[in-house]
């Protein structure tokens, strides 16, 4: 267990698309000795995430897209299957995932829920993601989705059956962490 930490240092080393830095804090132990360390933080944001579920037809709305990171990291492709997402920006999370919702599916919901929030990648990232989910029918549905126009999100809007999304978990092609948190969630809670 460390206690008294302190800042000593921040020093931006880019601000290119979101902010990295470079951190120079310090910590006291248990045994009372200080130490200081030297660690890189990317900072991107906070984000949300929602899976939209159809309890009656046991489907799910998932989203597809190239990810350049998953791409220089082994992925042929660099196509995902997602949950549908986006960073909070200026806004409030319930606001930012329902208006990420229709930009991205083309689904207009109203009434989300809202799961927890978790940090997907401590060791590294800032990022605090806030996980929503909701149901869909085919009456919300008012535009074909695929993302804002002018962010080149390219998305593909995915309709498929719970167990075979799970069934993609297991084989491999959904590879994204909160898509499978997600999943899990609404089958490890009978919802569908």
């Amino acid at each position: 267990m460390i206690y008294n930490i302190k800042i000593i240092n921040s020093e931006i080393l880019s601000d290119n698309w979101y902010i990295l830095k470079k951190i120079t804090y310090s910590y006291s132990k248990k045994d009372g000795r200080s130490k200081t360390q030297v660690r890189e933080a990317y900072d991107r944001g906070n984000g949300a995430t929602i899976l939209l579920f159809n309890a009656d037809r046991k489907t799910v709305i998932l989203t597809r897209q190239f990810r350049l990171p998953t791409f220089i990291n082994g992925n042929e492709s660099g196509m995902m299957i997602e949950s549908c997402a986006g960073l909070l920006d200026e806004n409030n999370p319930e606001d930012c995932i329902i208006k990420e919702t229709e930009e991205e599916t083309g689904y207009r919901v109203k009434n989300v829920h809202r799961i927890f929030d978790v940090y997907m990648s401590p060791g590294a990232v800032t990022e605090r993601v806030y996980f929503y989910i909701a149901e869909y029918s085919e009456a919300m549905k008012v535009t074909d989705g695929g993302g804002a126009e002018n962010e080149e999100e390219n998305i593909d809007v995915l309709e498929m059956n719970i167990d075979n999304a799970l069934k993609m978990v297991d084989n491999g092609e959904i590879k994204d962490g909160k898509t499978i948190i997600l999943l899990q969630y609404i089958k490890l809670h009978n919802l569908i």
